[in-house]
């Protein structure tokens, strides 16, 4: 798979569990004994440093461990993450939600932003093609120590208002086939002050409105729960948006 063995891409799998859970640097002593991988402390270093190397791990300034790269935690959410299904009552309360203000395009946008917050636990965000900019639960990334690092938060939150930030990801979107997009880091945000996040997106389209919809937080947000929570309710926005000829 790509360039790595199967050996490699276990020890991955389970670097990227650890930090999702810790949000700290991850080292080979707890893999060795808290994983059970089946090889020494050893083993588990050297091919650490391999996928160092092959840009999936990265090292931190403050600690001996490593966490995962953008790259890193894009080949696990093509390659091995295992989407959880939303379930019928978590759509039905999703739709419940929004469809009172489905008539008043404003009051829709707004509400979504803030029901998407609520139930992802993240920061909200809806922009549209006309320059409108939404978004709900700043409190939700201070509970994120990434965040708790002020110069970090001060540069996330100045561009929640800049429009043309936000416009060109609506752009980027037409020039790509992907139901949901998932933006990592420098790479994707071309920011290297929001490196430490991450964030999935989804895109409506009616008559004349269009937009994205998603989440932003840190890069080890668990993407398995966010990403089809995303995909359900950009599609919902766009059902609504669609049959009121928006």
């Amino acid at each position: 798979m790509e360039d790595l063995t199967q050996r490699q891409i276990d020890i991955l799998k389970v670097i990227i569990k650890e930090y999702t859970e810790t949000g700290e640097p991850v080292g080979s002593e707890i893999l060795e004994k808290k994983y059970k991988i089946g090889v020494s402390p050893a083993t588990i270093r050297n091919e650490m440093v391999e996928l160092a190397k092959k840009g999936y791990l990265k090292k931190t300034h403050f600690s001996s461990g490593r966490i995962p790269s953008a790259k890193g935690f894009r080949f696990y959410i093509k390659n091995l993450m295992k989407e959880k299904e939303l379930s019928t009552t978590e759509e039905v309360s999703y739709k419940n939600s929004i469809w009172d203000e489905r008539n008043e395009t404003h009051r829709l946008l707004s509400q979504s932003a803030k029901v998407l917050s609520q139930k992802t636990g993240l920061l909200s965000l809806i922009a549209t093609n006309y320059g409108d900019v939404y978004y709900a639960g700043l409190a939700n990334l201070l509970n994120q120590p990434e965040f708790l690092d002020f110069d970090i938060s001060r540069h996330l939150f100045s561009r929640l208002d800049e429009v043309n930030f936000w416009e060109r990801i609506i752009d980027e979107f037409e020039r790509i086939d992907e139901e949901v997009r998932c933006m990592l880091g420098e790479d994707d945000f071309h920011d290297p002050s929001l490196d430490v996040c991450g964030s999935i997106w989804g895109e409506f389209e009616g008559r004349n409105l269009k937009g994205i919809v998603g989440v932003i937080g840190s890069k080890r947000m668990y993407y398995d729960l966010i990403i089809p929570q995303i995909r359900y309710f950009s599609k919902l926005l766009e059902q609504i948006i669609q049959e009121q000829g928006l």
